[in-house]
């Protein structure tokens, strides 16, 4: 039986309980035009040190990119002026507002607490200056979705936290922490649809897994890792301790298990050809460029000594995984494959299925991430035992 110790958080700065993370939204567009517009509660509105009073019901702010890192404002018709800095601060807590993007058109967002915006190079920088559960309650609606057991919210609480606080500077030089794009997770609006997950996060409210040495885990997680996880440097190069491959069985029969996707041979063979000189005219190899068969996970297509990452070919053929294995049929390459996503870490679908059998969220994370400790980071030290002692 393996004891929690006593760990202390090394080297690494965590908000305290109620300090807000700056999160970049809106990252995947050049946001020319917004308008911040009531949802609940009201708004106060700043340009630079001048007060432009509340955003009240039916009422909106128009705010316009500026070329020269000015930003334009209007309230309803009215100009109100050209700043540097604009200012969407609530007036009494547990408020949201409404995000609408004009150009580009971007569908209608909401999120809680403050906006800051400022001009880029090229468009509007727009910083949702957020509690970090209510972040937290967002990214796990957004990853997660509607309609899932109470102890999956919790395991996903529970990684996104470690992941959100691991690389929270990851935005640093752009004047965030991180943005809504998935390579820091995806948070596409604030929890809107399902209530259990405010539950998940304040069950497991700051609770992080931290390895041997007190430091916070890499918290990788997929979709569906097809029946078997992947080993990190297939995907990044590199090896991350305690964080190996293993087979799941829990994901094998759930919806992104198994995949097929058709590409034709000449696109196939020019790739492999063009990009890696894979030796097509040597007797032996050239017959089997269109056959690969991949019963569990490897980092290579056909062979280590050929040098081509099976995560370059999901890239260029833009494959749901590099669990696959392939086969030659009339002008196609025939690829069938496992899973979605890149495989390390935690399998969301096995997650889930793991919740629907009765396990709790510790044993869920235990299962995954099998060398973590849990540390809470609202207190100096945090210990139990894994699943027979944390009881939620």
């Amino acid at each position: 039986m393996r004891v929690f110790v006593l760990i202390l958080l090394f080297g690494i700065s965590i908000p305290t309980i109620g300090q807000q993370m700056r999160i970049g939204v809106l990252r995947d567009y050049k946001t020319q035009r917004l308008l911040f517009a009531y949802n609940n509660g009201s708004y106060s509105v700043h340009g630079d040190s001048t007060d432009f009073g509340s955003i009240l019901q039916n009422e909106f702010i128009d705010v316009s990119f500026v070329r020269g890192g000015k930003i334009h404002l209007k309230k309803g018709a009215t100009e109100l002026g050209t700043f540097t800095k604009i200012f969407i601060t609530q007036n009494y807590p547990n408020t949201s507002i409404t995000l609408n993007s004009k150009s580009p058109v971007v569908k209608e967002r909401k999120y809680k607490d403050d906006f800051e915006v400022t001009a880029g190079t090229e468009g509007l920088i727009i910083i949702n200056l957020v509690d970090l559960n209510n972040y937290l309650a967002g990214v796990v609606e957004s990853e997660g979705g509607p309609g899932k057991e109470l102890e999956y919210y919790k395991v996903q609480a529970l990684i996104s936290r470690t992941y959100a606080l691991k690389y929270q500077s990851r935005h640093e030089k752009e004047g965030f922490n991180l943005c809504d794009r998935v390579h820091c997770q995806a948070y596409h609006h604030m929890l809107k649809y399902t209530p259990i997950i405010d539950t998940a996060v304040k069950q497991t409210d700051g609770i992080v897994m931290v390895d041997k040495n007190g430091e916070l885990l890499d918290a990788y997680f997929h979709a569906n890792c097809g029946g078997q996880t992947c080993e990190p440097e297939f995907v990044w190069n590199k090896s991350i301790p305690d964080m190996n491959s293993f087979l799941d069985t829990f994901c094998v029969y759930s919806k992104q298990a198994t995949w097929e996707k058709r590409v034709s041979q000449y696109r196939w063979q020019k790739f492999l050809v063009t990009k890696y000189n894979y030796p097509f005219t040597d007797s032996l190899s050239g017959n089997l460029i269109f056959t690969f068969d991949q019963p569990q996970r490897v980092g290579f297509y056909q062979s280590p000594a050929l040098g081509i990452p099976l995560r370059d070919i999901r890239e260029e053929f833009n494959l749901k995984s590099t669990f696959f294995s392939c086969h030659p049929e009339g002008n196609d390459v025939v690829i069938n494959g496992k899973g979605f996503g890149h495989g390390v870490g935690l399998c969301q679908e096995g997650a889930m299925k793991m919740a629907k059998y009765g396990y709790n969220y510790v044993q869920i994370a235990e299962y995954y991430y099998p060398n973590a400790y849990l540390e809470n980071i609202n207190y100096e030290y945090f210990f139990r035992q894994w699943s027979d002692q944390i009881k939620y």
